[in-house]
């Protein structure tokens, strides 16, 4: 655990520093600051939460007055009447307005907006950004991080199986930690849901989407402040994907049991009443399961985050030793929990997901055991 301890310190550290450089940014009476204060914790918090076109650690202000941003740029790629690539610099963390092949762009609440030189926004009538919005294939921070664990999963499998077959059979190195883990998933959450006939076919998406969760929440728990899981829409694709295997793996019990749940157990004429219920619930379920997991993981990760920066944020409302010293080591042992949660969510998700395979994947014969 010396590790994992030491990346939360660090953590909870340079979240620290940072919500140090917006306390201070305030010069005016006690109860306005304090209000003021408030505020800039809740931005902080929200664009913490928030996916971002570059990577920004932390930022400080000089002696001049002048705020400085710590990060690395990432690509900028929109589509406007042809392909358009410039660096999210040219943004200057929203500041200024982005000049590309003639066009102007500016960076507007998280998203791209054609504008003019000077930045101009137009509104319609409910206040929402009324110019063009180009569309946005950009490689934002979450993006990053997505590719990232994915070369790292290939990375990481593709030497496992090196070393299995060197090794007859034998993991080496780093492989000799998920061994066991890769292990697990096939034996009680695979083999025990879906059956040693049929669980093979679904082995890769169980182990892809178990370590792609678990890899993407550590990285969320380190100073770099990704927050991909805890993104809607990257919890919706992976539930699509959880629903669309499951649905056109189906066998014909599987879709029986959906349309015709109470078999022959009675004659027909006396189904139908109960088929008007019946059937809704169980079309309505198919729906309603991918949705259960995107939203258990979306918020999971989502409340997780907040509570550990609004914990963070109460050190500079209290500004005394005993209120900030606890809620700084209060902050530090939700972070350890969260490491447990990370953890945990990817069991789920695919303990979930293979539990739906197994009912799809069902036989006739399991079916009249049952």
């Amino acid at each position: 655990m010396r590790n994992p301890l030491l990346v939360n310190f660090i953590l909870v550290c340079t979240l620290f520093f940072n919500a140090t450089i917006f306390a201070k940014e305030s010069e005016m009476s006690s109860d306005e600051t304090k209000t003021d204060l408030k505020t800039e914790i809740d931005e902080y918090i929200q664009h913490h939460l928030k996916d971002s076109h570059d990577f920004s650690l932390f930022s400080y202000t000089d002696s001049d007055g002048i705020l400085h941003h710590v990060g690395f740029p990432l690509p900028v790629i929109l589509w406007d009447d042809g392909l358009v690539v410039f660096s999210s610099s040219r943004f200057h963390h929203g500041e200024e307005v982005a000049k590309a092949d003639e066009n102007h762009y500016k960076l507007y609440h998280g998203k791209i907006y054609k504008t003019d030189a000077t930045g101009t926004i137009t509104y319609d009538s409910e206040h929402h950004a009324s110019n063009i919005k180009p569309l946005d294939f950009s490689i934002t921070k979450s993006v990053m991080m997505i590719l990232i664990t994915g070369l790292l999963m290939f990375l990481l499998f593709r030497g496992l199986a090196k070393s299995y077959s060197k090794n007859r059979g034998i993991a080496k190195g780093v492989g000799r930690f998920f061994e066991p883990v890769i292990i697990y998933i096939r034996d009680d959450i695979a083999i025990a849901t879906i059956g040693e006939k049929k669980y093979q076919k679904y082995m890769p998406f169980l182990l892809t989407i178990f370590f792609f969760i678990w890899f993407l929440n550590m990285f969320g728990l380190t100073p770099l402040g990704v927050n991909v899981t805890g993104n809607i829409a990257i919890t919706t694709a992976l539930a699509i994907l959880t629903f669309l295997i499951t649905n056109f793996t189906g066998t014909k019990t599987y879709w029986k049991h959906l349309f015709d749940p109470l078999g022959n157990s009675m004659p027909w004429y006396a189904k139908i009443p109960l088929y008007v219920i019946l059937i809704p619930i169980e079309v309505l379920g198919i729906f309603i399961k991918p949705f259960s997991l995107l939203i258990r993981l979306y918020a999971n990760m989502q409340a997780g985050h907040i509570v550990i920066m609004s914990l963070i944020g109460l050190m500079f409302l209290f500004k005394n030793w005993i209120g900030s010293s606890l809620s700084f080591g209060l902050a530090f042992a939700i972070s350890l929990i969260e490491i447990l949660v990370a953890l945990l969510q990817a069991y789920i998700f695919t303990m979930l997901s293979a539990l739906y395979f197994g009912f799809a994947s069902e036989e006739h014969e399991h079916a009249e055991a049952h």
